[in-house]
């Protein structure tokens, strides 16, 4: 009897044994399955984005070369999809040193390859294309800054050196343990990683293709060439105000509580920013100008992307204000006193609140977000370190880019050619270089 009784109660904690372990098995299973989810979501609504910049460079340029702004964006996503297989996440993401990788090509993990991303438990493929919608989104920016003018063959050269090696290299040095990453700079979710590498792409870029014919008087007065469809513009301000909730929420890359948390703090910098650019501009203009307030709303989405997890929705909030003021101040600079002709005011956007958004996370950065990361900024009793190292990294990564750019694009003026001739820029990009347009039926009249 004795014996039957404990091979009895042997058997029962076998079954409740194998029924924890299961139920453990069942709960990382679900979690992997929930991660992975989130990150595909988030991956999607990231290159939702992508027409997002579509319609709004297209609006805010003129209708006669509309068809070559959305066929720029078609490619950037298309050439970035490719090259960034092959091998920019290697270069960005796979084991190599404190500069680039040299591993990881073709997404072949030999074990240890991808350790830079072994935070995140979903799979390599996921983050892969995750990662993809950030590169394709930093090659995009540069379209709208050199709008009306390029080439179409000069621009494809361009979309597949920035993604296959430009934006990789530098992503290295702060998202795939490179030597940024080991000094301490934190981006959680690019605003220098990602935008202030595309802006400062654009500004090169603009500065090599020179002005829009009739954009400057003799005298150097700046005039406005307004875009052809501000509606247009405005739906791709509020495509990429919705795709941002992927791109910073998504960072995260599990389904966490955090996601809440950022989310938060990417629409309230988004919305204080649209204030502070319509009342700026109110100041400045007398009128509230629709295309800078629609431009200070992407301006504060820009800002925050770096410091979304480790900031107050009250710092979030300042950060928006701060980001808002500096883009019309900033659009206005580079127009009238630089004279650097930029369509769409990409290089503010996200070059100039790019660095913003990086340093302010120095600022106004709080460990209680996310303890055991960044630590307290400077407002918040951190001291300098924290805001030295992310003015090192804004510093590096803006001569990274003013280097390889003029470099790229010098390269591309002299064996491909870099803009198109008079006679096709007062014609429209979209006839001599698609052959087609945007809106067949219709005369278009131009005094350009």
């Amino acid at each position: 009897m004795k014996k039957r009784f404990l091979m009895v109660l042997l058997v029962l904690m076998c079954c409740l044994a194998g029924g924890v372990a299961f139920a453990e098995d069942s709960v990382a299973s679900n979690k992997l399955s929930l991660d992975t989810v989130w990150v595909l979501i988030a991956g999607a609504l990231v290159m939702f984005m992508q027409p997002g910049f579509a319609m709004l460079e297209s609006g805010f340029s003129r209708a006669k070369n509309a068809c070559n702004i959305l066929m720029k964006n078609l490619m950037d996503f298309a050439f970035g999809s490719f090259f960034f297989w092959i091998i920019g996440f290697g270069l960005m993401f796979g084991a190599g040193n404190a500069f680039f990788g040299t591993s990881g090509f073709f997404l072949h993990d030999a074990g240890g390859t991808f350790d830079s991303l072994s935070w995140t438990i979903v799979p390599l493929e996921a983050k892969y294309f995750f990662q993809l919608v950030f590169c394709a989104t930093a090659a995009t920016i540069v379209s709208g800054a050199m709008a009306e003018r390029t080439k179409f063959t000069a621009y494809i050269a361009y979309s597949i050196v920035a993604s296959a090696l430009i934006y990789p290299i530098s992503g290295h040095w702060v998202w795939g343990g490179g030597w940024l990453a080991g000094l301490g700079m934190f981006d959680f979710a690019g605003s220098t990683v990602v935008h202030s590498v595309g802006g400062w792409l654009a500004m090169v870029g603009a500065i090599m293709l020179g002005p829009r014919i009739g954009k400057y008087a003799p005298d150097g007065t700046a005039k406005p060439i307004p875009g052809h469809n501000i509606p247009l513009g405005a739906l791709g301000v509020f495509i990429l105000w919705f795709g941002w909730f992927g791109f910073n929420a998504g960072s995260t890359m599990a389904a966490v509580a955090d996601i809440g948390h950022i989310a938060s703090t990417t629409n309230i910098a988004a919305a204080t920013a649209a204030i502070a650019a319509m009342i700026t501009s109110w100041i400045i203009g007398k009128k509230p100008d629709p295309s800078l307030s629609m431009n200070g709303a992407i301006a504060g989405l820009v800002a925050i992307t770096a410091p979304c997890a480790f900031v107050s929705i009250g710092s979030a909030a300042l950060i928006g204000i701060v980001a808002g003021v500096l883009v019309v101040l900033s659009i206005i600079f580079f127009d009238r006193v630089l004279r650097i002709d930029d369509p769409v005011g990409a290089i503010s956007v996200h070059g100039v609140c790019g660095a913003w958004g990086t340093f302010a996370l120095g600022l106004f950065a709080q460990d209680m977000f996310a303890p055991g990361t960044t630590g307290n900024g400077f407002f918040f009793g951190g001291g300098l370190k924290l805001l030295g190292v992310q003015s090192l990294g804004i510093l590096a990564v803006f001569a990274w880019c003013m280097v390889t750019g003029f470099v790229m694009f010098y390269l591309i003026k002299r064996f491909i050619g870099l803009r198109v001739s008079r006679k096709e820029e007062l014609r429209g990009l979209d006839i001599d270089e698609h052959g087609s347009e945007a809106y067949n039926g219709f005369q278009i009249f131009s005094n350009q």
